[in-house]
């Protein structure tokens, strides 16, 4: 292969600053994982160069990528302050991402944190509160409440199809009427999730006590879609459901992280 000037020039330049060891292992996929986490230690202790710290952290980009395919290294479309209030212990995010602030339709994604970052499930169709969401939601306001929230208490009208948390069924979970788009409101309530805000974790979604007081609302529930925008709760498909209850375990404290996508990225 013939190589024109300039690119033995940059070649040079670049074993001159790494080190030949260095530069063969750009060169050579299989030994990039090493040498990113080698350079990565000298650019910590302040021993590199400008060329060696760029070629460090493309090494160490290359190397999470190809080390863990299929994993995220945090949790997209999160701000810092979102971020911040994710528990350390959380293993499971349900992370709901809206479409605007004054929007009813939204998406939902469970991720599974492993080694090295958080590995994302399928995109899921939702809807959540019929005028948005808020920062401060009080009863009435048909808006869905943003923030961190735990997911610990689970039940439903049906009997409990396989879920890990706690699941009481029971007959008040009955609901009738239309929704807001003329809809039948039957059935929404099958299978639900209570996102623990304003209310007490360890007990029934069914359970009334509202710890910020009744006029912060409550009963903001993950549930079976209806076809429409939602008093405050997020609703997924029957089937989505089924599968997140089935997949929620109580060991990996899992969370919901809720909210437009522009309230998400602060």
């Amino acid at each position: 292969m013939r190589f024109t000037k300039p690119a033995v020039s940059v070649a040079a330049a670049v074993i001159a600053s790494l080190g030949l060891t260095a530069y063969h292992q750009q060169s050579h996929p299989d030994a990039s994982s090493d040498a990113g986490s080698r350079l990565a230690a000298q650019d910590a202790a302040g021993t590199t160069s400008g060329p060696a710290r760029a070629a460090s952290a493309a090494l160490a980009e290359k190397s999470a990528t190809t080390a863990r395919p299929g994993v995220l290294p945090r949790l997209p479309g999160l701000g810092p302050k979102t971020l911040a209030a994710v528990p350390a212990d959380a293993r499971q995010v349900v992370l709901v991402t809206g479409t605007g602030r004054d929007s009813s339709t939204s998406k939902v994604v469970l991720y599974q944190r492993v080694d090295g970052g958080w590995r994302p499930g399928a995109v899921w169709a939702a809807h959540n509160a019929d005028k948005g969401w808020t920062d401060h939601h009080e009863a009435g306001d048909l808006r869905s409440p943003i923030g961190v929230f735990g997911l610990s208490d689970a039940g439903g009208l049906l009997a409990d199809p396989g879920s890990r948390l706690p699941y009481d069924r029971s007959g008040a979970f009955t609901v009738n009427g239309t929704g807001f788009d003329g809809e039948s409101l039957a059935g929404s309530f099958d299978y639900v999730i209570a996102i623990n805000y304003n209310r007490q974790p360890g007990t029934s979604p069914l359970d009334g006590t509202r710890p910020l007081g009744g006029a912060r609302g409550g009963g903001i529930w993950l549930h079976v879609d209806h076809g429409g925008p939602t008093h405050g709760c997020v609703s997924i498909s029957r089937t989505h459901m089924k599968q997140l209850l089935r997949a929620l375990d109580p060991a990996s404290h899992p969370v919901v992280v809720m909210g437009d996508a522009a309230s998400l990225a602060r």
